[in-house]
């Protein structure tokens, strides 16, 4: 473990199941001998002391995971969903939270956001590609306000980081660049096109 700054947070891992437009269930598809998942797993396990995967529904492959397994409280809501799932069963009050196509997670800029500011409600990053709310800081007192986007229809998560009543910090790319150069941390896999330069870098 790294520390105390990120035992206080729970790690949430969101892997819900649906990989449409990757043909096959990314949570265990293989990257330099380990699925996904499992690559996430490694990097929140030398973070935090709870670990929370959240899924859509439950399946057997992942009966024998050691770190406790957790279904969408409100279905149908995509990552805003398991957002607000992970958040309402973390023991913590704030939580980090990735999905689980990530495969270059970078724990310095993990505990970078994680300690940047621990009285946010979110810590979030600016790319110039826009915001990134799938690897991002949570309060719990987002619970309430994702409650309500979700029984809205609103899923944009993002759109969290312009309610009033939350206190939000946005980092700047230009902020982890010394951290993380080529800002790898932020890659997801959503094709077979992402997952091909995924397989490049490793090699």
């Amino acid at each position: 473990m790294t520390g105390t700054s990120t035992q206080s947070l729970s790690g949430i891992i969101l892997a819900g199941g649906k990989s449409s437009r990757m043909g096959q269930d990314k949570r265990f598809i293989e990257l330099g001998g380990r699925t996904l998942l499992d690559r996430s797993l490694e990097v929140f396990e030398s973070l935090f002391s709870e670990i929370l995967v959240v899924v859509a529904e439950a399946t057997p492959q992942l009966a024998d995971l050691t770190h406790r397994v957790v279904t969408d409280l409100i279905p149908g809501c995509a990552t805003l969903g398991g957002l607000y799932t992970g958040l309402s069963y973390a023991s913590s009050s704030r939580v980090f939270a990735a999905a689980c196509d990530m495969p270059f997670l970078n724990p310095k800029v993990v505990e970078y956001l994680v300690t940047i500011d621990p009285m946010a409600d979110v810590v979030m990053v600016r790319l110039a590609t826009g915001l990134q709310p799938l690897h991002a800081v949570y309060s719990k007192r987002c619970l309430p306000i994702l409650e309500r986007m979700a029984r809205g229809g609103n899923l944009t998560l993002h759109e969290i980081t312009d309610a009033e009543a939350l206190s939000v910090r946005l980092i700047p790319e230009d902020e982890l660049r010394s951290l993380d150069p080529h800002l790898l941390s932020f890659l997801n896999l959503n094709s077979p096109a992402d997952l091909e330069l995924a397989r490049k870098l490793v090699r």
